[in-house]
């Protein structure tokens, strides 16, 4: 029997303040959680307590999972007693997307509606108009439960129907967000050699990066359209940048790992003749 409106399965960090949101727009809240220090503070909190995951899946109409991995999805779905029958499971933990579309399929098999989501953000930035959240699933399950999820985050962005396409866009902008730190730390490394301000350094990169994220937008149309003509930055002036930061780093005595990288990949698009085309058509050396 339903007692709630929300179930939020996983009450780490992200779920606790998912659970909160939740509250404090009116919702009766359902919580399970392994350890039961965390549900008891829950419960404290107003949240109504379910005696196991079971019971947890039966208690709301919708079902908010939010855990540590993969395998402690499957360990979850795969519990005694756990169905999904004429429920919706909306899946936030972050998993590969392999897991996203076993958990569909799971779902199917159950009787239930599924939504995998990639949340974008730390649990600070929850509950705000741009708090980005990509989500994929079926369609008319997105269009019943998007009111729900903007209850979590204002920037969501639906990815259609594959259940597996919110994992592996999140995979997708992990390579750029790893890539860009690895890039900042070495920035720093150069700065500081030279005795300059890394905190002076950090405010720079910000104030910089909304005009490199439009450069960024620009050069996915460029390799989604598959015309690279230049538009915007041709190849060569890469190549002769990221060799400068090699040999910057050479002559600093810095870790050259990063550069090496950088400046190895950017000549390899050179020698492949790509030198006068837009700085995305490095993509082709990439794939």
């Amino acid at each position: 029997m339903q007692t709630s409106d929300v179930t939020v399965v996983g009450l780490g960090a992200m779920g606790v303040t998912i659970a909160g949101l939740f509250r404090a727009k009116g919702a009766r809240v359902t919580v399970w959680n392994r350890s039961a220090t965390r549900v008891d503070e829950e419960v404290a909190r107003g949240a109504i307590a379910a005696p196991d995951v079971a019971s947890a899946f039966a208690a709301s109409p919708v079902i908010v999972m939010c855990v540590s991995n993969d395998d402690a999805v499957d360990a979850i779905l795969g519990a005694p007693g756990v169905t999904l029958v004429g429920r919706t499971l909306i899946q936030l933990t972050t998993i590969s997307p392999e897991t996203a579309r076993r958990g569909a399929r799971w779902a199917r098999e159950h009787d239930g509606h599924f939504l995998a989501g990639a949340i974008q953000a730390a649990p600070s930035q929850m509950g705000q108009p741009d708090t980005p959240v990509l989500v994929s699933g079926d369609r008319a399950t997105w269009d019943a439960q998007r009111a729900l999820l903007e209850t979590l985050a204002g920037g969501l962005v639906y990815l259609g129907d594959d259940p597996g396409a919110s994992a592996t866009m999140d995979l997708a902008t992990l390579s750029w967000v790893y890539g860009a730190m690895i890039g900042f730390v070495h920035g720093a490394t150069i700065a500081q050699k030279e005795g300059l301000d890394v905190a002076t350094y950090g405010r720079i990169v910000r104030d910089i990066a909304p005009s490199f994220g439009a450069f960024f937008a620009h050069e996915g149309a460029v390799i989604q359209s598959g015309d690279f003509t230049v538009s915007e930055s041709p190849l060569r002036i890469s190549v002769d940048a990221t060799a400068r930061l090699l040999e910057t780093a050479r002559a600093s005595g810095l870790s050259t790992e990063f550069p090496a990288l950088a400046a190895s990949i950017f000549a390899r698009a050179a020698r492949a003749g790509l030198a006068d085309r837009e700085a995305a058509a490095i993509i082709e050396v990439m794939r």
